[in-house]
This record gives C-alpha cells, sequence and structure tokens, in this order.
C-alpha cells in the first residue's frame, strides 16, 4: 500500500538520507521490485505478537536502539551485553516495521539508526551510550539487514529515494567487504582493513541476488554461493562449516553456534539450495526438542542449552519451505520462552524470568518469525 509523504518530510529524508551517502562507488539500482517480503501467512500468534511487542516497545527500544539485554550489565570489550545497542538489532526492527506498515515509524528509526551506528560507508556492529563510543568495525550481515529493510520500504512504498539508499550502502559496503566470491565478517574504517575470514551465515543470497546485477556481479554471485557449498560438512552431520579464512584458503574446524549455522540454512532455504538431508535432520532435532547451542563439526553436542532464537530461525526455514505443519511445530517451542507471569519485568518478552534476561537477538528473530 502506497502512502504519499508531505513536502516537508520528503525533503528532511531526502537530506537524511543523501548527506553520508556521497561515496566514490558505482551505485547500481536494480529494477523491479524485490522479493524479500515472504507470503507464506503461516503465523497465526497475534495474541503472543502483541505481547512480544509491547515487551520490546516498552522495555528494549530507546530513541538510539535496542538494548542487547533487559537486564544492565557491566561492559566487557569483547562482547556486546546489558545496555549496549546493536545495528544487528536495529536492522532486524526496521525489517519489522516495513514489513507491518509502520511507515512512520520505519523513517524515524531509520534516522535514529543513522545517527547512531552510520560510519559513511557502513553501519557500527556496536554502539555503548555510557561512552558514546561508536566501535569501528561493522558485522556486514547487520548492514545487508539493514539494506534489505530499507528495500522492503521501498517495494512497499515505492519511495525511490529509499531505493537508492539501499542500493547506495550496498554498493558501500561491497566495495570495503566483497570481492571474487569473498564476503568479509567485517570491515575496520580504523585501519581500513577487511577481516581475512568470512563466516558463511553473513551470505544472505536472496539480498545479494537482487542487489548483484551487473554481469561482473553475477559472476561474483556464483562464486559466493559456491564458497557456501564447499562448506558442507557432510551427510552424517548435514550442516555448513562456520567461516573461510581466505589466507589460507580453508574452512573453520571451530565448534558451531547453532543460531549461525541456521542462518546459514535459512540463507540457502530462501533460493531453494537447502539439501533435503539438511531438513531431514532439523526436523529431527525439532521433534527431539534437541536443537542445541553448539555442536562440533563432526556433529558431537557441545553446549546443551537452548535458544529461542535457533528455534525461531528453524521455523523460517520451515515456512520458507511450505512446511506449514513443521513451521507451526518449531514456533510451539518458541514460545515456551516467553514470559507469561505479569508481575516479571519481563513479562510478554522471550527470556529468563527468574534473571531478569531478555536478549534482543531472542526477541526480534521471534517477533520476526511470527509473522510468517
Amino acid at each position: 500500500m502506497k502512502k504519499k509523504l508531505q513536502t516537508v518530510a520528503m525533503i528532511l529524508i531526502f537530506f537524511t538520507l543523501m548527506g553520508c551517502s556521497k561515496q566514490d562507488v558505482k551505485v547500481t539500482i536494480p529494477s523491479g521490485k524485490s522479493d524479500f517480503v515472504e507470503k507464506s501467512d503461516y503465523g497465526n500468534y497475534s495474541t503472543n505478537e502483541k505481547k512480544l511487542k509491547a515487551f520490546i516497545e516498552n522495555k528494549m527500544l530507546t530513541k538510539k536502539g535496542i538494548y542487547t539485554n533487559y537486564r544492565k550489565q557491566s561492559y566487557e570489550k569483547d562482547v556486546a551485553r546489558g545496555h549496549e545497542l546493536l545495528s544487528e538489532s536495529s536492522g532486524m526492527w526496521l525489517q519489522y516495521l516495513a514489513y507491518n506498515h509502520k511507515y512512520s515509524d520505519f523513517r524515524k528509526f531509520y534516522r535514529a539508526t543513522k545517527k547512531t551506528f552510520d560510519q559513511k560507508t557502513q553501519f557500527s556492529y556496536r554502539y555503548t551510550p555510557s561512552t558514546n563510543k561508536k566501535f569501528d568495525v561493522n558485522a556486514t550481515l547487520n548492514d545487508l539487514r539493514i539494506i534489505k529493510a530499507l528495500q522492503i520500504y521501498a517495494d512497499e512504498t515505492g519511495n525511490k529515494t529509499f531505493k537508492k539508499e539501499a542500493a547506495t550502502r550496498f554498493a558501500m559496503l561491497a566495495k570495503n567487504t566483497m570481492s571474487n566470491g569473498k564476503i568479509a565478517s567485517f570491515y575496520d574504517v580504523g585501519t581500513k582493513k577487511a577481516s581475512v575470514e568470512g563466516s558463511l551465515a553473513y551470505y544472505d543470497f536472496l539480498t545479494l541476488k537482487y542487489f548483484e546485477t551487473t554481469t561482473k556481479q553475477k559472476k561474483m554471485y556464483q562464486k559466493q554461493l559456491a564458497v557456501v557449498k564447499d562448506g558442507y560438512l557432510g551427510d552424517a552431520f548435514p550442516l555448513y562449516s562456520s567461516s573461510y579464512n581466505w589466507q589460507s584458503k580453508s574452512y573453520s574446524d571451530a565448534d558451531l553456534n547453532t543460531s549461525e549455522a541456521m542462518e546459514t540454512l535459512l540463507h540457502l532455504a530462501e533460493i531453494g539450495k537447502i539439501k533435503k538431508v539438511s531438513l531431514n535432520w532439523l526436523e529431527q532435532q525439532v521433534k527431539n526438542n534437541t536443537l542445541y547451542n553448539s555442536y562440533s563439526v563432526n556433529g558431537n553436542v557441545v553446549s546443551r542449552s537452548h535458544s529461542a532464537g535457533s528455534y525461531a530461525i528453524a521455523a523460517m526455514i520451515f515456512a520458507t519451505q511450505g512446511d506449514k505443519k513443521m513451521y507451526r511445530q518449531t514456533m510451539k517451542l518458541v514460545w515456551k520462552y516467553q514470559v507469561k507471569d505479569k508481575k516479571s519485568d519481563i513479562y510478554g518478552g522471550i527470556g529468563i524470568k527468574h534473571q531478569n534476561e531478555a536478549y534482543s537477538f531472542n526477541n526480534l528473530t521471534t517477533l520476526l518469525a511470527a509473522r510468517y
């Protein structure tokens, strides 16, 4: 549904968007709409979703972004926690707003996202409000999430300014993080160097395929797809290696973070490239409620804890495959993590009641999965 903007608002948005987008990159604006909006319509969780959305808006959402965890925690250099903000969360919230036609809220929050995270060519992965610190590195998948949200907004509204913004942000991101099939996990604006390794979970093929439109880019897309396919661990444990190192030309044998492993499967599922054996394995884990948080590359369980976020992504995978039954069965497990005690500070949220812990990733992933 298209919605005309007032002239003053259009002028404000134009300068807000384009003021930081003038970079020495060639911008190719794809023709036509993307295929980013899912159409399965399997989700029927209005009560759960309403409570979850209220929790996020009232307890997690700030003017600058979304808390990493509802619970306040002390600062740690190597990991975001507590009331720090992540561009990951902002990207998912922007997608939710665009999906649900909250256009005014989308524009307002995108302006806030740029103010908090923008580094001209990319978005910082992390911001610490207490020290006003914006970290020098991004996380490429987070940028792709925001770019995807911008394109969804453009598709839904017909807004050419946002369509150009999405294409410009992709071109700037690609210049520093993508080449010859490589997608670097991050780029450091301080050292001006990209990581030598690339997480396979960061290869968001649906988004890449839409924006990589030239002949040269299409060839790069095929190489990107090959990088992930070649990281397959085998039919005995049908997931994918966590990353590929472009210096040593080898795949990592580090333990798998299951939420990232699920992202890899989702990105393959969205373009019809997921293996049947992978789906069978995932179905078995859901049926047995044994989708654990970490595995070795041999398939041994490293951590027997569970994550609502991992199950939520699994639900998205089944919905993408048109498997309504397994989608519903998986979402049933996800909603078990929703706090139902009205006296709790995190009522309605996805979290651990007795610890007052509710992480943005689990909450936002569940919110997005609920609308599939």
